[in-house]
């Protein structure tokens, strides 16, 4: 969860029961999830006005999807794939090229000359 391991999470708990004491600990961590439970209701009524908001288009919204990292990321891999199926046209295409290119010339035969190539 965010990076913090199991003796993070040890530590953070040792200092707060040293600073707080062991009084006023359960107080605040019932503050703390009321604010958690708080900031979810904020972020599931914004979405869901967006939601609202863009259509039934976008009945499928996730905020998730608007994180530019994700775009980015998705655009890429998209990229890669047309990328992959046109190196297999290609690949196939030259196969084609290779079998003609490789029956021996004929005595006299001009070898075939290509300007785009050269």
């Amino acid at each position: 969860m965010f990076g913090v391991g199991l003796s993070e999470l040890a530590v953070i708990a040792f200092v707060a029961v040293l600073v707080f004491g062991p009084d006023r600990l359960p107080v605040l961590a019932k503050q703390a999830g009321a604010w958690a439970r708080t900031a979810r209701k904020f972020a599931m009524n914004a979405r869901d006005e967006l939601r609202q908001e863009l259509g039934p288009e976008y009945a499928d919204l996730e905020l998730r999807d608007l994180d530019p990292r994700t775009i980015v990321r998705k655009h890429i891999i998209e990229a890669m794939n047309e990328a992959g199926e046109d190196d297999e046209e290609l690949d196939e295409l030259e196969q084609r090229r290779s079998r003609r290119r490789q029956r021996p010339l004929d005595d006299g035969e001009v070898p075939p000359y290509d300007r785009e190539a050269t």
